[in-house]
């Protein structure tokens, strides 16, 4: 019996309304709360880039019947437009809160060009010509044969340009914002006891008149507008096809992606509206959506913390204990398994073991798997050293990582020029899984040393992503991720038939089944009155064959609890669940990313950590890696922290089948229980022991 599920999109919206609720929270810092419109306006461009595009696409070619939906790809598209025009109208009113409240308590300013002092006024005009004249060209759009090809992700001011004198002197013109290369904010010269902030947008509309001027005009009026484009690359299915050559293609194309959503001040001139929908052929179908004054709030993420003198510092990142330098970590992991917590763990230790490696005379190789890279990365230099110290080291990158593929394949070039072999996984598969594989040979003697990991090789985004890392000596599981290397090394690689996997659990191979297995064999344990329960912690919960397993083991009683971030299709409560399913989503400092599964077992519990989220795409399209964890006391350590995050009544929201996110109520008696301040804790009070 199927059961009925949330429509994705629908269920991804609702997550970035939990975003949302953080900037409204009145108890997080102005800062932090600024930081969160700049997530949730991201996490927008990006949901229209992609899942938008995605949509538009289907209604095109008729694709709707080919792939998972729940509804027709229309009305999730009017669906998802009413929904975004209601939280913009949200995001709009929030914002106007917070301004006021830096002004309250913090004395900062956002200045306009009217707003501006006379000494700003100087300085605006000098910080123009200095930085600003040579980085902009203005698109006099009405002389031009063509519509201008709006880059995706810019801001421009649509600017009408008059003449008090000749009332038919009247043109339009186009002016990208340079926020790509000069900062959006600037501060400014200010009082005493302020702090006076303005954006770059602001800065060119003050300059207006020193850019047009010489050309006859002396009245201008201008308006922020943002086009957001289809990302999605058209792949080529050809096994021998040239990867790069077709990534390089696919990233131009990018740039010339159909319209997703145009979005616009609602004071805009409506003439100058008209005008430019009709030259960049937009309709009611593009998502024309008002808004504000400023747009492109992803840069707020970015926001000066110059200006605050109140914001606590964050805990540090902290060594785990057994791997405090000065030690050799090789010799620490052959004492036994060692789970790395991000970002309370400082991810340190990582680059110290792969450094090691590098320097150490019996390592003969290392192989890693690289998804997101950082922008100067440690991980890279490190592996560029083991080269030069005579080891063999290949990386597996993925150049399709979703708007990372440019710096991927910049990373290629970087690591072939230095002698690494670089792999790059086969056609329509994406490397998604996080493995680490270094093998040594001492007195005739090989060991393998290594990890797999539930997030990036990135220390730059672990400080801030909380995931799981299990570094290892398991010979049997270390063998079988060599076997993922050695498949993916191969000319014509095939990686999706690597099978007979002694103990590491890999998609597309199987991962999906070995994890309905687990279910079905919970739902059997609790069709015989016994004890049964399935804990899972998912950044994304969409798979249909798994969730409907879910649904079976409910209404056979198993006690069934979620962490899931974002995604979830899942209807908690439906007719015919003897226990409803407890889903929560914890939206708070650190993005939660990792993935846990556990199941009860007769009480005897299984403890696994995976790379691959449950969906179709991760499951189905996707080199993904899952392990069980062996080591009792890791296996505890990671059901604590899921029992403390299960607790979680302070940042936790309830996922339920209206999707309304509200906050766990705490108990009389209970106590707050803030699952990442108390993990903090947890982790940095234990006593490790080999």
């Amino acid at each position: 019996m199927k059961q009925q599920s949330i429509v994705r999109d629908i269920s991804w919206l609702a997550f970035n309304a939990r975003v949302l609720q953080e900037a409204r929270d009145e108890e997080v810092h102005l800062y932090d709360r600024l930081r969160f419109l700049g997530i949730f306006s991201n996490n927008l461009d990006e949901f229209y880039r992609v899942r938008v595009g995605t949509l538009h696409k289907m209604l095109r070619t008729d694709l709707a019947h080919k792939i998972h939906l729940e509804s027709n790809p229309r009305k999730i598209l009017n669906s998802i437009h009413d929904m975004v025009l209601e939280q913009q109208h949200t995001f709009d009113k929030t914002f106007a809160n917070i301004i006021r409240l830096l002004e309250d308590r913090h004395h900062v300013y956002l200045r306009t060009e009217r707003q501006l002092s006379a000494e700003q006024k100087q300085y605006v005009q000098h910080y123009f010509e200095e930085h600003v004249r040579t980085q902009i060209v203005p698109l006099m759009i009405e002389s031009m044969p063509q519509a201008p090809m709006l880059r995706d992700r810019s801001i421009y001011l649509a600017c009408v340009l008059g003449n008090s004198n000749n009332p038919m002197l009247q043109r339009y013109a186009l002016i990208e914002v340079p926020e790509r290369v000069l900062p959006r904010f600037v501060i400014l010269p200010s009082e005493a006891g302020r702090k006076d902030i303005i954006l770059m947008e602001d800065i060119i509309r003050f300059n207006l008149k020193h850019l047009f001027a010489p050309f006859g005009f002396n009245r201008f009026s201008s308006h922020i507008v943002k086009l957001t484009r289809d990302a999605e690359l058209e792949t080529d299915n050809d096994i021998q096809s040239n990867v790069i050559a077709m990534l390089e293609k696919s990233l131009k194309q990018r740039s010339k992606g159909r319209a997703t959503r145009f979005v616009y001040d609602r004071t805009i001139d409506p003439t100058l509206l008209e005008y430019l929908s009709k030259r960049l052929n937009l309709s009611k179908k593009d998502s024309l959506i008002p808004g504000g004054r400023i747009h492109n709030f992803k840069d707020f993420m970015n926001f000066p913390k110059s200006v605050f003198d109140d914001l606590a510092p964050r805990p540090r990142p902290f060594v785990h204990p057994l791997l405090v330098q000065p030690c050799r970590i090789m010799e620490v992991m052959e004492r036994g398994d060692i789970m790395l917590h991000f970002p309370y763990h400082s991810f340190d230790s990582v680059i110290d073991l792969l450094r090691e490696a590098a320097i150490d005379p019996f390592v003969q190789s290392i192989h890693l798997t690289a998804y997101r890279l950082a922008k100067d990365s440690k991980i890279i230099n490190a592996l560029v050293n083991a080269v030069r110290n005579g080891k063999q080291v290949t990386v597996v990158i993925e150049l399709r990582a979703r708007f990372d593929e440019e710096a991927n394949l910049r990373w290629k070039s970087v690591l072939e020029e230095a002698g690494v072999k670089v792999c790059l996984g086969i056609p329509d598969m994406k490397v998604h899984g996080k493995l680490c594989v270094i093998k040594k040979r001492e007195f005739n003697k090989t060991r393998l040393y290594g990890f797999i990991a539930t997030g990036n090789m990135n220390e730059q985004t672990a400080p801030v992503y909380a995931d799981h890392m299990l570094l290892t000596t398991d010979k049997v599981l270390l063998a079988d991720a060599l076997k993922v290397f050695a498949e993916l090394e191969k000319p014509e690689p095939k990686a999706a038939n690597v099978r007979n996997m002694r103990k590491l659990i890999t998609a597309p191979n199987g991962m999906r089944d070995f994890f309905e297995q687990l279910i079905i064999r919970e739902l059997k344990t609790a069709k015989k009155k016994k004890e049964a329960q399935i804990i899972l912690k998912l950044n994304s919960l969409v798979d249909p064959k798994l969730i409907n397993r879910l649904y079976e083991a409910a209404r056979a009683g198993v006690d069934i609890r979620m962490v899931i971030r974002g995604i979830c299709t899942v209807r908690p409560d439906q007719t015919g669940f003897k226990k409803p399913i407890k889903a929560i989503s914890i939206i708070d400092q650190y993005l939660e990313h990792a993935r846990v599964m556990i199941f009860h077992n007769g009480g005897h519990p299984q403890v696994f950590i995976s790379s691959a989220d449950w969906m179709i795409r991760n499951l189905d399209h996707r080199i993904e890696a899952a392990c069980s964890i062996e080591s009792p006391e890791i296996r505890k350590e990671l059901m604590d922290i899921m029992d403390i995050q299960l607790r979680e009544n302070v940042k936790a929201r309830i996922l339920d089948n209206e999707q309304q996110n509200a906050y766990v109520a705490s108990h009389i008696g209970a106590g707050m229980h803030r699952a990442q301040v108390e993990i903090y804790h947890y982790l940095k009070s234990k006593n490790y022991k080999h």
